[in-house]
């Protein structure tokens, strides 16, 4: 059964939905969903929506896709609860500590992994599915083949139209980084909608064409039908901010092209049959004009013509002074049965699919003049007005003359659609969860801090990042003792010197296939290996790697839960989060974990290619930089050889002076993270930290232009 998803960020999108032929609605409330700034419903709101979708037969999937701090862990679980009990079919997660605590409480309602948990391969798909996962909502960067090529026993879910992010899904610190608002917690800047400048041998290339990060919006319709044809099972429309007239113009498009690829199917025509109207395509078209439109990666791969580079005049952004969608009333069909019989009360019974109800009304009396006649009583009978249902068929058995007023066949008639409306959505409601929150939850939900008293005690060594064979040596002639190194950059060992391999933030097809042939001397080159996505932890825990595994800081751990189901996986290190701040860092506890200290932190990672984008791609990797309006400059390395690159913040996070707050924490591990850096400045920076974390001495800042992060100020 294919699935059209829609989304609604308010009750008039909802409805415009549901009556334009949506199977399913995602939605989002107050709290804890990935578009903060969207309506979103509130609890009362949640369950009006939720019964009014179950008298049509609509799913409701509710977003809970944020990243959660360890102090709302009992507030989300609390609000889960309540999305459990009001009927609620799924819910969309990203949180892998807050998945596997949702699927230990809540047993029987599903839970699919948000396109924020960055789903590309089989590898990451199948530890989702070992966690309770029934459906996987699939990166938008992957091709058709690839979607193909996923053979598991798992729901396929699919982006068909709408915005497309530069960034792969949860991989996205850039407007973190530039303006403290987290799309990890739903408060999406859209920083990338912004205009940009290329730098070229250190000059700016001065063009008309600007946004070289801004792609523009997804549009499937054409090709709809090669999508259909595939295992894909549910087809979704983003837009929780867009507006009603988008709403209903998108879902009433796609839902007649499904129907017309479904008829042709039954009707055993050709592929070559599916044919979109140039009308429709242009309705389509006009409902939203802000960046223009393209087909995405499913058949292509980062084309210049995926990018927005100038805006489109006049553009649209869904909003109209005709509502048509507010007339039309879809009223779903029901059967029934009126009996009367004189000295017997009425009964009627109302059945809608499997739910049947009986109601029983005043005692009919023997008609003293005139019958009522079955014509009459059946037209009084189907005056169902505004209410959500219609009379498909209606049988009136009458046994002698008989005479009711129609003031009392219009009262059954209510008190029966009423019945079968509570009815109905009865069946979606659940009781309490089964097995209690409070055990589940113990030790996890605490405001005390998770640094114990012998935290400080422990020593903390100096680890280091590098992307060069410069950068490793003047490293390791520092004296730093633990070095995470990309797999082209060559080693010779040193005493007393520990190698782990940084693996790729994209670990796609191409990628594996390499990495297979690699794998024997991966195992006995390197002391242990740093993973970036969950693909790379399921790949090696195939081949049943044996050393030790370590987590970046994109593998987030914002809370309890996530960092015992780390360990729990076998991670023997993780990373904390860049975007906690030092009380939420000590609130957690991160004696265990890997401390970032210092570096040009990663802001995005897309399969985008700006080389491609404002030229031509070489193929050969490298680094390039941009400027925003601001002349702000950010590095983008190109990993030509995966196809991917990787943007840096504009400025290092430098944390040497604030050592003792540091020490504080007690983390197992600083790391120096090294990109754009000299062998001069990878010297002067590793003997700041020496001193200041080593030798207790006081330390300045090296460079004029630094940042904090956020460990002080945190997100919201």
């Amino acid at each position: 059964m294919k699935e059209l998803l829609s989304p609604a960020g308010n009750m008039e999108c909802l409805k415009a939905a549901i009556h334009n032929g949506a199977d399913a609605i995602y939605l989002g409330g107050k709290s804890f969903g990935a578009r903060a700034f969207a309506g979103n419903f509130t609890n009362e709101e949640l369950k009006e929506a939720v019964n009014y979708a179950h008298l049509y037969g609509v799913k409701i999937y509710v977003t809970a896709n944020t990243i959660i701090y360890n102090n709302e862990i009992k507030d989300f679980l609390e609000y889960i609860k309540y999305l459990y009990q009001i009927g609620v079919d799924a819910l969309i997660m990203q949180d892998i500590g807050m998945i596997s605590l949702v699927r230990k409480i809540f047993l029987d309602i599903e839970v699919h992994a948000s396109t924020q948990c960055h789903n590309h391969n089989s590898e990451g798909i199948k530890l989702l599915k070992s966690l309770g996962v029934t459906r996987v909502v699939l990166d938008r960067e992957m091709s058709l083949k690839e979607i193909e090529n996923i053979n598991i026993d798992i729901e396929k879910e699919v982006f068909i139209h709408g915005a497309l992010c530069n960034s792969y899904s949860g991989c996205c610190l850039f407007s973190f980084m530039n303006g403290g608002r987290s799309g990890n917690r739903g408060e999406c800047t859209q920083v990338c909608r912004l205009p940009f400048k290329l730098i070229k041998n250190g000059k700016y290339i001065d063009t008309p064409n600007k946004y070289l990060l801004s792609t523009k919006e997804l549009n499937t319709i054409s090709n709809f039908d090669k999508l259909l044809d595939s295992d894909i099972v549910s087809f979704k429309i983003e837009g929780r901010m867009k507006q009603p007239e988008y709403v209903y113009t998108v879902v009433k498009m796609y839902r007649k092209y499904a129907d017309q690829y479904l008829k042709l199917q039954k009707e055993g025509k050709g592929k070559s049959s599916y044919h979109v109207s140039e009308a429709d395509k242009r309705e389509l078209l006009a409902t939203y004009q802000r960046r223009g439109y393209c087909e995405g990666y499913y058949y292509q791969h980062n084309v210049k013509d995926m990018v927005s580079l100038k805006r489109p005049k006049n553009g649209r952004d869904g909003s109209a002074e005709e509502k048509p969608w507010q007339d039309i009333k879809v009223q779903e069909k029901i059967n029934g049965i009126l009996t009367l019989s004189v000295g017997n009360r009425a009964k009627l019974t109302v059945s809608c699919g499997d739910v049947t109800v009986e109601c029983i009304g005043q005692e009919v009396q023997a008609a003293q003049k005139q019958p009522l006649d079955p014509a009459r009583i059946e037209k009084q009978m189907r005056k169902t007005g505004n209410t959500e249902f219609t009379f498909d068929n209606l049988e009136i058995l009458i046994e002698g003359n008989v005479f009711l007023p129609m003031q009392a066949l219009n009262e059954l008639r209510r008190e029966g659609i009423e019945e079968l409306t509570e009815q109905i959505q009865m069946q979606y409601r659940r009781e309490d969860a089964g097995c209690g929150m409070k055990k589940a939850t113990a030790g996890f939900d605490s405001d005390a801090d998770g640094v114990t008293e012998t935290a400080g005690k422990k020593e903390c060594c100096i680890s280091a990042s590098v992307q060069n064979k410069a950068q490793l040596d003047t490293a390791v002639n520092s004296k730093i003792r633990y070095i995470y190194l990309e797999e082209d950059v060559e080693f010779e060992r040193e005493d007393g010197v520990q190698y782990f391999l940084a693996m790729p933030y994209i670990f796609r097809e191409n990628t594996i296939k390499r990495y297979e042939k690699m794998y024997t001397e991966i195992e006995k080159k390197y002391d242990g290996i740093l993973i970036r996505n969950w693909e790379s932890y399921a790949w090696l825990k195939q081949h049943e790697y044996q050393k030790e595994i370590r987590s970046d800081y994109n593998l987030y751990i914002f809370n309890r839960k996530t960092k015992e189901e780390l360990r729990r996986l076998g991670i023997a290190r993780g990373t904390a989060s860049v975007e906690l701040n030092d009380r939420e860092l000590a609130r957690i506890g991160i004696e265990e974990q890997v401390f970032i200290a210092y570096g040009y932190q990663p802001v995005m990672i897309s399969a985008g290619c700006i080389q491609k984008t404002s030229a031509s791609c070489d193929g050969k990797g490298g680094v390039l930089s941009i400027s925003d309006r601001y002349q702000k400059k950010f590095a983008v390395r190109r990993y030509c050889r995966d196809c991917y690159n990787v943007m840096y913040n504009s400025a290092p996070l430098f944390l040497a002076d604030k050592a003792e707050e540091v020490h504080a924490l007690a983390p197992a591990e600083l790391r120096l993270d090294f990109t754009t850096e000299s062998s001069g400045q990878v010297k002067e920076i590793c003997h700041a930290y020496t001193l200041a974390f080593e030798k207790g001495c006081k330390t300045e800042p090296p460079m004029q232009d630094y940042t904090r992060g956020h460990f002080k100020r945190g997100v919201k």
